[in-house]
C-alpha cells in the first residue's frame, strides 16, 4: 500500500497530541524550559540539514527569489488566518494558540529531508522505513508542542498527510522522468533550503526573533527548478 507510511504518519502525530493534551498540565516553568530545550534541537537539525548542499548559490538564490514570492503571496499571513479559522471552530480559549501550534508544527513536519525521501521510498519501493521512522520522531514532537503550543498541532496532520501523500503517488512517475543524478541534487538543494527554515523555526521558538518562515516555502519549489536548470546546462541540454 503506498500511502502506508504517509496515513501512519498522520496518526503518530494525532496520537502524539491527544498524549501532550494529557501532559498540558505541566508547570509554566516546565513547559518553558521544555520548549527551549526543543527549540534547541529543532535549531541544531536545521543546521545539520542546511550543510548538505552541494551549491549553496542556488540555496541562497531560492530563498531569495521564494522569500519574495513568499511575501508577495503573504503565505504566512494565510496559513495564520486558517489556523484562527480553526480556533473559531474549535472554540479555543487561548485566542492565538490554536494557529501558532497548528502553523508550527506544519513547518517542522513537512520542510525537511525525511518527508521527501520517505515519501518517494513508498511511492516508489513500497518501502516505508523513513515514514515509520519520521513517525516515531513527529509524535513525541507533537508531545511536546501540543503541550508548550496547544492542541492546534493535531491539525498539522492534514497537510503533512497531503504534502506526503502527493509525492508518494506520483514517485512512480518522477522515477520515470528524471533521472537519478538530478534527483538526488534535487533532494540535497531542497533539504539544504529546506534545514534553514527548520534553523528559522528554532530561532522563533527561542524567541530571539520573529522570521515569517512559511514565506520561505515557495524556495523549496524555486530551488528544484534551479537545480534542473543546472543539470541540464551541464549535461548540454540547453
Amino acid at each position: 500500500m503506498v500511502l502506508l507510511g504517509t496515513i501512519v504518519n498522520g496518526a503518530a502525530i494525532v496520537v502524539g497530541t491527544l498524549v501532550g493534551t494529557v501532559s498540558s498540565r505541566i508547570p509554566e516553568r516546565m513547559k518553558t524550559t521544555i520548549m527551549q530545550g526543543l527549540a534547541l534541537v529543532v535549531a541544531v537539525i536545521g543546521l545539520q540539514m542546511a550543510m548538505k548542499s552541494e551549491q549553496f548559490l542556488i540555496v541562497i538564490g531560492s530563498l531569495v527569489l521564494g522569500g519574495m514570492l513568499g511575501e508577495y503571496w503573504n503565505l504566512e499571513g494565510k496559513l495564520n488566518q486558517l489556523g484562527k479559522w480553526i480556533e473559531m471552530k474549535t472554540g479555543a480559549a487561548s485566542e492565538g494558540s490554536v494557529a501558532q501550534g497548528f502553523v508550527t508544527a506544519t513547518l517542522v513536519y513537512v520542510v525537511g529531508a525525511m518527508a521527501i525521501l520517505g515519501a518517494l521510498d513508498s511511492g516508489l519501493r513500497n518501502d516505508h522505513s523513513i515514514l515509520f521512522t519520521k513517525s516515531l520522531i513527529d509524535g513525541f514532537t507533537a508531545i511536546m508542542f501540543t503541550a508548550t503550543l496547544g492542541y492546534g498541532v493535531l491539525f498539522s496532520a492534514i497537510p503533512v498527510m497531503i504534502y506526503q501523500g502527493i509525492i508518494a503517488l506520483f514517485a512512480s512517475q518522477i522515477n520515470q522522468f528524471v533521472p537519478q543524478s538530478l534527483l538526488d541534487a534535487f533532494i540535497a538543494e531542497v533539504t539544504s533550503a529546506g534545514g534553514i527554515m527548520i534553523l528559522a523555526i528554532g530561532l522563533n521558538l527561542l524567541g530571539i526573533i520573529k522570521i515569517r518562515v512559511a514565506n520561505f516555502l515557495p524556495a523549496l519549489l524555486i530551488a528544484a527548478f534551479l537545480v534542473t536548470c543546472v543539470y541540464l546546462v551541464q549535461t548540454n541540454f540547453l
